[in-house]
């Protein structure tokens, strides 16, 4: 079986995906404080390396997704349909949609990129935004048509299935780490007061 233009731009698109759900978690572990020597499995392994990697290869694959398109003949995509794609020939809703992902993808790893100059205060800030990222690509990849057709969605179709699989795996991740957060200021908010009775009594005293 042949490999269309479409179906390239489309798996190039899903392995993009993989990549941000793979950047994310590994950014939640740090979160966590995961330590792969305590836990799992139990060996030095570098996956802060890992997460900017996972990061520059999502946006070089984000890039290359559209760009494809390019090569295709019907619908013919012009590069200023790629750049602003709210005229593009087909689906411009779910394009630009994702060339808002794409954006916000691309201002996240610039930053990281720049964090020490930036400082931790700041670069954490902007660093969130790559949430924004996920949520406009996970939109995109769900409600785009694969052969531009505007054919209505098949949510059991293998891409799908696969991007609402590493959406939920975000969301419930994304929860966890809400919760844990939450927790944790509980925990330092009850350490402070403590604190606070224990110097009253001692000044009383």
């Amino acid at each position: 079986m042949s490999v269309t233009v479409l179906d390239l731009s489309a798996y190039v698109g899903l392995v993009a995906v993989g990549a941000v759900t793979l950047n994310l978690l590994l950014g939640m572990l740090m979160a966590f404080r995961y330590s792969p020597r305590r836990s799992w499995p139990h060996r030095r392994f570098n996956y802060f390396r890992l997460h900017n990697w996972s990061g520059y290869i999502a946006l070089s694959l984000s890039l290359l997704h559209p760009a494809i398109l390019l090569l295709n003949k019907d619908p013919r995509f012009r590069l200023m349909d790629l750049v602003y794609p709210i005229n593009s020939p087909s689906q411009p809703l779910e394009n630009t949609i994702g060339a808002i992902a794409l954006c916000l993808l691309a201002f996240v790893v610039v930053t990281s990129y720049l964090r020490l100059r930036l400082g931790r205060h700041l670069w954490k800030s902007f660093h969130f935004s790559i949430y924004f990222a996920a949520a406009a690509l996970f939109f995109h990849s769900l409600f785009t048509d694969p052969a531009l057709k505007g054919d209505p969605i098949d949510w059991f179709d293998g891409g799908k299935l696969f991007v609402e699989f590493c959406c939920a795996l975000i969301a419930v991740i994304s929860l966890l780490r809400w919760r844990y957060a939450r927790r944790k200021a509980a925990h330092l908010r009850q350490l402070s007061r403590q604190t606070a009775t224990s110097a009253a009594s001692t000044e009383r005293l």
